[in-house]
C-alpha cells in the first residue's frame, strides 16, 4: 500500500507503547491501514473502544509522541499483484527491499514506502480473449512472460461483476494501463490490490490426492505431503528447521516457491538472500529466484512486522494459485510470529493463555494453515497452496503451545532431532515421532506412479525402525552381543535403513535430490538383503557371515549412483548370491 493513498480522517496520538499507539479522534475501523507520526509510520487498526482507537505500527516507534497526527487511509492492509511479485524480496508489508536499498543504502529510513510491483514497467501482454468474448471473474484474459520460468496469467479481479469484451489492447503496458474493457465499463490492468486477511476466492476445495515430492526420501517414502497439504517442522536451535525448508523450497515439485523469514536470525536471513539468487533451479536450469518471491523479516526488525509477513506471504501465493500453478509456502518460523502476536496482546493488557501468548494463538493459526489446499480456481482449473510451517520451541520442547496448537491443525510432523543433527545424520527427521496423515489418501498414486506395492515396502521400514528402537533399549543395557541372532540381525538391517535410505547428502550432486522410484529401489534392495539374510540365519548360517559378506556395505553407494536401476539389479543378484553360498 503507497503512501498516496487517500486520506479520509485524521486523528492524533494519545499514547505510546512499544508497538501499539493509540489514537483518539479517529474514524476508522478495524484493519485500517493508518500512518502515525509526523514521520507517517505504517500502521494497522486492532482495536476499537469508545473514542479510542488502537494501531500496532509495522515500524520502529522511537521519537513518536501523543499529541502528533495520526492519518487513516480507509482500506484494510492489502498486496500489489502483478507481473513482478517474483524474482523479488520483500519486507514483512511488501516494500520490496531491493528497491528501497537503491534509494537509501542498507539501512531503511522511516516511514518510507514504495509499491510492491514495479508500475512504470512495460510488460509484453499477449491477450487470450477478443472483442465479443464473454469473461467472468477468475477468467485469464492474457499472458505475461513474467520471468524465464513462470508465465504470469492475466486474470479478471475476483471482485469484478465480469461482462462482454469490448475493447483489447496487446503489446507493451504498464500494469496499471488497460489492457481489456468490458462492456459495464470495468478495465482490467495487469495489477491488482487484495486485503492480506481475506482469503481469495474458490469454487471448491478438495481432497489432496498428488504428494508434493521433495526429494527427501525419508520424507517422501515414510512421511509424504500433499500438493495442498500442511506440514510442521519443529526443532531446537541447530537441528536443521532452516537447511530443510531450503531443501523443500529447490527440490519440491512445486511450480512457485514463496519463502517467508519471518523473525529469524539475520545472518541465517542473509544466507538465504544471498544463497538464492545464485542458485539454479534443477528442473529448468533456469536461475531458482526466477520462481521464487522472499519475504525477509528478521528477529531485529519491529516485531509488528512480523504479524503481517505471514499474511502477505499466503496472500500472494494464492494469487498464483488462481493462476492453475501449484505454489510450495515456507514460512520459518510461526514461532517468531507467535511471539509478535504474544508482545502486542501484552501490550493491550489482554489475558495471557498458556506460555502467555494470547488466548486466540489456535484460531489464528488455524486461519493461516486453512488457507493452504486443492482448490478449483475460479475459471475451473486445479491449483494448490502447500504450507510448511517451521516451529522453534524452547529448548526443543514439543509441549509448549506453538507445537501443540500447531500439531492439532497440520497432517504432516517431521520432528527435528538436535541429536541426529549432532551425528551428521540429514536430514535429521526423527523417525519415532514424525507422522504423516496424508498416507492413505497418497498410496493410490504412488502405487499408479511408483510400485504396486510402495506401501507394503514402507510399512515393512517403518516396522523395522520400530523394533530396532526397542532393542536399543535392551542392547543400552545388556550390550549387543547378549541379544538372539535375529535380533543381532534387525539391528544390522535397520542401520543400512537409517544410513542408506534415511539419510541423504544435501551437498551431493546425485544423492542431494531422490526420485520416488530410487527411493523405492534403495528400500527394495535392503529388504532383499533382510530376507536373504534371514533365510541364510534359518538355514544354519552364523550371524557373524551374514553381517560381513562383501556385498552389503554397498547398499549405502545406492544414494550417489545415477544409473541406478542397474546398480540395483547387480547388487541384489550379489547380496543373493553371497548368502546362499553360505548355506
Amino acid at each position: 500500500m503507497s503512501q498516496t493513498d487517500t486520506v479520509t480522517d485524521t486523528g492524533e496520538i494519545a499514547s505510546v507503547s512499544g508497538p501499539v499507539v493509540t489514537a483518539t479522534g479517529l474514524n476508522a475501523q478495524m484493519n485500517d491501514v493508518v500512518y502515525v507520526g509526523d514521520e507517517g509510520l505504517m500502521g494497522e487498526v486492532i482495536e476499537i473502544e469508545g473514542e479510542t482507537t488502537t494501531i500496532q505500527v509495522y515500524e520502529e516507534t522511537s521519537g513518536i509522541s501523543p499529541g502528533q497526527p495520526v492519518e487513516n487511509t480507509g482500506e484494510p492492509l492489502t498486496v500489489d499483484l502483478g507481473p513482478g511479485v517474483l524474482d523479488t524480496i520483500y519486507d514483512g508489508v511488501q516494500r520490496p527491499l531491493d528497491v528501497l536499498e537503491d534509494e537509501m543504502g542498507a539501512f531503511l529510513d522511516r516511514g518510507v514506502d514504495s509499491p510492491g510491483i514495479d508500475l512504470e514497467e512495460s510488460w509484453d501482454f499477449s491477450p487470450t480473449v477478443s472483442v465479443g468474448d464473454t469473461v467472468e471473474p477468475g477468467d485469464v484474459v492474457g499472458t505475461v512472460p513474467e520471468t524465464v520460468s513462470i508465465e504470469h496469467k492475466v486474470l479478471v479481479p475476483p471482485d469484478f461483476e465480469g461482462g462482454e469484451v469490448v475493447e483489447v489492447n496487446d503489446g507493451e503496458h504498464t500494469v496499471t494501463e488497460s489492457i481489456v474493457v468490458l462492456d459495464n465499463d470495468e478495465e482490467v490492468t495487469m495489477h491488482q490490490e487484495w486485503p492480506v486477511r481475506q482469503a481469495r476466492p474458490s469454487q471448491e476445495k478438495f481432497t489432496p490426492t498428488e504428494p508434493l515430492i521433495t526429494g527427501q526420501r525419508v520424507q517422501d517414502g515414510l512421511f509424504p505431503i500433499a500438493k495442498g497439504g500442511t506440514a510442521a517442522i519443529p526443532g531446537p536451535f541447530g537441528s536443521g528447521k532452516t537447511v530443510t525448508q531450503q531443501q523443500l523450497a529447490k527440490w519440491s515439485d512445486a511450480d512457485i516457491v514463496v519463502y517467508i523469514g519471518c523473525g529469524e536470525r539475520g545472518n541465517e536471513m542473509t544466507e538465504v538472500i544471498e544463497d538464492f539468487p545464485d542458485l539454479t533451479d534443477p528442473k529448468s536450469g533456469n536461475p531458482l529466484m526466477a520462481r521464487t518471491t522472499l519475504i525477509a523479516n528478521t528477529s531485529n526488525m519491529p516485531v509488528a512486522a512480523r504479524e503481517s509477513c505471514i499474511y502477505t506471504g499466503i496472500t500472494i501465493a494464492e494469487f498464483y494459485r488462481d493462476m492453475g500453478y501449484d505454489v510450495a509456502l515456507m514460512a520459518d518460523s510461526t514461532s517468531r510470529w507467535a511471539e509478535a502476536m504474544r508482545e502486542i496482546s501484552s501490550r493491550l493488557e489482554e489475558m495471557p493463555g498458556e506460555g502467555g501468548y494470547p488466548a486466540y494463538l489456535a484460531a489464528r493459526l488455524a486461519q493461516f494453515y486453512e488457507r493452504a489446499g486443492r482448490f478449483e480456481t475460479l475459471r475451473g482449473e486445479e491449483g494448490s497452496v502447500s504450507v510448511v510451517g517451521a516451529v522453534s520451541p524452547p529448548g526443543g520442547d514439543f509441549s509448549e503451545p506453538v507445537t501443540q496448537n500447531t500439531l492439532r491443525i497440520v497432517k504432516t510432523f517431521w520432528a527435528l532431532d538436535a541429536d541426529l543433527a549432532e551425528s551428521r545424520h540429514f536430514p535429521s527427521i526423527d523417525w519415532t515421532e514424525s507422522y504423516s496423515l496424508y498416507k492413505d489418501q497418497l498410496d493410490p498414486w504412488f502405487e499408479d506412479n511408483v510400485a504396486g506395492d510402495w506401501p507394503e515396502e514402507r510399512q515393512w521400514a517403518v516396522d523395522v525402525l520400530d523394533e530396532e528402537d526397542e532393542l536399543q533399549e535392551i542392547v543400552q543395557l545388556v550390550g549387543r552381543d547378549a541379544l538372539p541372532d535375529d535380533q543381532r540381525l534387525t539391528l544390522d538391517v535397520a542401520r543400512y535403513l537409517r544410513e542408506a535410505f534415511l539419510q541423504q547428502d544435501a551437498f551431493h550432486d546425485v544423492d542431494t535430490f531422490s526420485p520416488p522410484e530410487k527411493t523405492y529401489e534403495i528400500l527394495t534392495a535392503i529388504h532383499t538383503y533382510n530376507d536373504e539374510a534371514f533365510a541364510a540365519l534359518e538355514a544354519g548360517a552364523p550371524i557373524e557371515e551374514i553381517t560381513s559378506i562383501d556385498a552389503a556395505p554397498r547398499l549405502n553407494r545406492i544414494a550417489t549412483q545415477e544409473e541406478y536401476e542397474e546398480y540395483v539389479e547387480e547388487l541384489e543378484a550379489e547380496i543373493t548370491e553371497q548368502l546362499q553360498a553360505l548355506y
